[in-house]
């Protein structure tokens, strides 16, 4: 299996020549890789003009029978009792390219518990699940586009790309737009991560101006005395500071 030594060596090779370049790209490479999976599963074919784009909608996934709550934007009250981990506040505010807030957006999170597992049947990390957190919640944007959640900190796990891979800690955002079929994902990282120079699914943005978008900044005043320590990540739809969005 591949080293991450030779993992960082192609990571590193690829910045380079993407900088020596010199032409600045909207997006990432669908192909890049380090990061094993995306030379099977990027689009290679240009996409299918439909008759009725609408119809996409019919066969996407629902998002329950019920408004969007409060309550669930706190993935900490979900359950009985409080879940292991250190408590976070996750706020920003869904930005156009002008600047302009983006109101009444769907913005839906997902995430590992803080030992680094998914509540799903496909994460077969060793890592012990935690009967207080689901790592799923949704909200609303407000009038100024800000979004709001309450979750505790990821923790990082491992992954089969390479040799010891082991992923940072991260958060899943998810906009829908106005359809689904406008549907944006990304990721959120956290400051001062040791591991993400060594992530290729972080690094596969090659412009690094965009990969510090994708960091959060920690904000003190947004931390709760004894209770929760504040982040914020603002998320640009389009444009040049446009936030790095999947492809796939």
């Amino acid at each position: 299996m591949t080293t991450q030594d030779e993992i960082s060596a192609e990571i590193a090779e690829r910045h380079k020549a993407y900088v020596a370049d010199g032409v600045e790209h909207d997006h990432a490479a669908r192909d890049f890789a380090p990061y094993r999976s995306s030379l099977l599963r990027h689009p290679r074919q240009p996409p299918i003009l439909v008759d009725d784009p609408d119809a996409a909608e019919l066969h996407g996934p629902v998002f329950g029978v019920t408004d969007v709550h409060p309550l669930d934007a706190d993935l900490t009250r979900r359950h009985a009792g409080r879940p292991l981990g250190e408590l976070i506040t996750v706020t920003g505010r869904i930005l156009d390219r002008y600047g302009r807030p983006v109101r009444g957006q769907l913005v839906e999170i997902w995430q590992a518990n803080a030992a680094g597992r998914y509540a799903h049947p496909g994460d077969d990390h060793p890592a012990p699940l935690d009967p207080n957190f689901t790592g799923v919640g949704r909200c609303l944007t407000d009038a100024d586009g800000v979004y709001r959640f309450t979750t505790i900190r990821p923790g990082a796990y491992p992954w089969r790309n390479h040799d010891n891979a082991w992923r940072p800690a991260h958060i899943h955002f998810s906009l829908f737009g106005t359809a689904f079929t406008q549907r944006l994902v990304s990721q959120m990282y956290f400051p001062g991560d040791p591991l993400l120079p060594y992530d290729p699914v972080f690094n596969a943005v090659l412009d690094e101006r965009a990969r510090t978008r994708l960091i959060a900044a920690y904000d003190h005043g947004l931390s709760s005395p004894e209770w929760s320590l504040g982040y914020r990540w603002d998320i640009v739809l389009d444009g040049p500071a446009a936030t790095w969005a999947e492809t796939r």
